[in-house]
């Protein structure tokens, strides 16, 4: 019955509209800075990076780079804010409506029942980032070529690539974001699970987040990057770049996965103790 139950809990959740919000965001966002880049100084200063590191701009000023260029600001500040949103609703929403009460009045155990929504949460986080990264390439090809793919993170990121393999570079780097967006989701759906109101649990989460952002910035907490959440989501830049650092991409995601899965632990112990049905 776990898929029929899972079912249920993807109509549930796309049924809501405030599940379009990040969708929507997303759109609006890139459409705004396709237009900026396209019309500002911005694609300029880019094209003198190129000239000074010894390229062609012609050749990398590409639908792939304009992508990377409009994914790096939304990453960091839209997808952590749309996906706590979903997953701080998963549970707390359910209480404050006053339909949890009822669901577990059936045959179904607490952790099941809190397994089937983190399921549909992650599915909900992987189609958020298939989205982001789609409308990203399908937008960029109204104005630019398909070319070469250049990128430039000041002390995180440099790699030049050829059309081809930056096409799938950038398809590969989207698995790895789709992990970040779900131990986001895993993060509010922990606090969801603990009795506090749904805008509550997102506030917290995204709490969590941006203390993780604010420390790791401070150059005392250099030597503790390892131990801070946001460090780890970067991995997916690391995909991009020749050669890819494997063995930092594993510790990464073994370290993100560990999260995930301890945040769904304790939102289990958490609701498991919780007095719903009196």
């Amino acid at each position: 019955m776990l898929f029929p139950q899972l079912k249920n809990e993807l109509w549930k959740l796309f049924g809501k509209k405030r599940t379009y919000i990040g969708f929507g965001a997303f759109l609006l966002a890139q459409s705004s800075m396709l237009l900026a880049f396209k019309f500002t100084r911005w694609q300029s200063d880019l094209e003198r990076l190129l000239a000074g590191n010894g390229y062609l701009a012609t050749e990398f000023i590409s639908v792939l780079t304009v992508s990377v260029v409009m994914l790096m600001p939304q990453i960091i500040l839209l997808m952590p804010l749309y996906t706590t949103l979903v997953g701080g609703d998963l549970v707390a929403k359910e209480y404050e409506d006053g339909t949890l009460r009822m669901i577990l009045s059936r045959p179904i155990s607490r952790v099941r029942l809190l397994l089937v929504k983190w399921l549909a949460g992650i599915i909900f986080a992987a189609v958020l980032v298939t989205v982001l990264g789609v409308t990203a390439l399908g937008l960029a090809s109204l104005m630019f070529p398909w070319k070469g793919l250049f990128v430039f993170i000041p002390g995180q990121a440099f790699s030049v690539l050829p059309a081809g393999e930056g096409l799938a570079r950038f398809a590969f780097s989207h698995l790895f974001l789709a992990v970040n967006a779900s131990v986001m989701l895993s993060v509010a759906f922990m606090f969801s699970c603990f009795n506090m109101k749904p805008a509550a649990a997102t506030i917290v989460a995204l709490s969590y987040l941006f203390v993780n952002v604010v420390m790791e910035g401070i150059p005392f907490f250099d030597r503790y990057e390892n131990w801070f959440i946001t460090h780890h989501f970067r991995v997916w830049l690391s995909v991009l770049q020749s050669p890819i650092s494997w063995g930092q991409v594993c510790q990464s995601e073994c370290i993100l996965l560990g999260v995930g899965a301890t945040a769904f632990v304790i939102g289990c112990t958490a609701f498991y103790v919780r007095d719903i049905k009196s």
